[in-house]
């Protein structure tokens, strides 16, 4: 599947086209920056016409009005649904955006309706403090949580779910201690477990394979997983965690090696040209590992996963602009198929952009996103916010992004 081509060589009119057809399927947000590129296009232009230099601010106000409506029916949806600040971000977009001074005593009412619901929240998330005459008892130990281990087997297929319940006590423990990140206790708990079920292709190697690799003990772990591979030759699980040993310990013809004879069946998966394409980026051979993503694509149907490995390598050989075009092609086709976006392929989208001089209201909305659903990256996104801000001439809003920001690093 071809990519998104950069778009700098057209001419003023061929942007234009361009945010006339994403006017025609009411992708505003993209017409309005297809608009203001033509027109900063044209005014560089010597001889610039007046006539195309209005008719291009009339559409770039017509988007900008029907963009303000979008985002005002987005807020009065998630007002709705109770997500207040959500709202309140969109309506301030659409305050940004429109002219039309109906429109804008519509939103000032949503706002302040916005901020009554904010202010009720925060009332009733302050905590009640109590005042106890007599000293608490000391917590009751934790106990095992059964719900945590029947929602960990749920994930696995229903033959493993059967033989992980058959392992006993001893495993289930270190199994749990594995999941919570407990790697010292999980490999002792599952070494006992793995001696009370000494069978050759027991699933308890695997899993002590995994504490054995998260405390870096690579020999012991590659033991068991070579072993454990030998009698179940089609576990995909295995592989992948060998594999990430020999790169930690820079044997990448190992991993070649033991890629390139996997059961027929495991053979063309996905699963297989990850961790192929990921050898040979990991073995700093990036071209080849490019090339070899690109040919995935171009013979199979899409793949978001090989999709992003390919961006990254993209990015590794400095080609800014193709990882960019490719996580905007991600964005574009879970839009299309209305799934949700990971908001870290949002997040490498908005850096590219913004690290490339792109201050578009497209970036500054997704950099509002991701601040949203991963408040880890809020302080740096508001700090992009307000310098996006800042380059458009908005000095308030720029000043109040960067108050924010400030707010929450302190």
């Amino acid at each position: 599947m071809g990519f998104l081509k950069i778009f700098s060589g057209k001419t003023p009119r061929d942007l234009e086209q361009r945010g006339d057809s994403f006017a025609q399927a009411n992708a505003w947000g993209k017409a309005k920056i297809e608009y203001e590129k033509a027109l900063i296009k044209l005014e560089k232009t010597s001889g610039a016409d007046a006539a195309s230099k209005n008719r291009l601010e009339e559409k770039i106000s017509r988007a900008k009005e029907n963009l303000a409506r979008e985002h005002k029916r987005t807020a009065e949806d998630m007002l709705e649904a109770g997500f207040y600040e959500d709202a309140r971000q969109y309506a301030g977009l659409a305050l940004e955006l429109t002219e039309d001074s109906h429109l804008r005593d519509r939103l000032q009412e949503l706002s302040r309706d916005l901020d009554h619901h904010i202010h009720k929240q925060i009332q009733l998330e302050i905590p009640e403090f109590k005042v106890f005459d007599q000293p608490q008892e000391e917590p009751l130990p934790r106990q095992e949580d059964d719900g945590e281990w029947q929602a960990l087997l749920g994930g696995l297929p229903d033959e493993i779910q059967q033989q992980y319940q058959s392992y006993g006590d001893e495993f289930k423990a270190g199994y749990l201690a594995l999941n919570q990140g407990d790697f010292e206790n999980a490999a002792a708990l599952l070494s006992k477990a793995l001696k009370d079920n000494p069978a050759p292709d027991s699933f308890i190697a695997l899993e002590l394979a995994t504490a054995y690799v998260n405390l870096d003990k690579y020999d012991d772990a590659r033991s068991l997983l070579e072993n454990f591979i030998r009698q179940r030759p089609d576990a995909l699980p295995a592989y992948q965690l060998l594999s990430e040993i020999f790169w930690e310990t820079d044997a990448f013809e190992k991993a070649e090696a033991l890629l390139s004879a996997v059961p027929q069946e495991l053979e063309e998966s996905v699963a297989m040209y990850l961790l192929r394409g990921e050898t040979l980026y990991r073995a700093g051979k990036h071209a080849e590992a490019k090339q070899y993503y690109h040919g995935f694509l171009n013979n199979y149907e899409w793949n978001e996963p090989i999709a992003r490995a390919l961006a990254k390598t993209h990015e590794t050989l400095g080609e800014m602009a193709n990882a960019r075009n490719i996580y905007r092609q991600i964005m574009d086709q879970c839009q299309s198929c209305r799934t949700r976006i990971d908001p870290l392929v949002k997040l490498k989208y908005a850096d590219l952009c913004f690290s490339s001089g792109l201050y578009t209201s497209e970036v500054l909305e997704l950099y509002l996103s991701v601040a949203q659903e991963v408040p880890t990256n809020a302080v740096e996104c508001y700090q992009k916010v307000s310098r996006i801000y800042a380059a458009q001439g908005n000095e308030t809003e720029a000043r109040r992004f960067q108050l924010i920001a400030e707010k929450l690093d302190s």
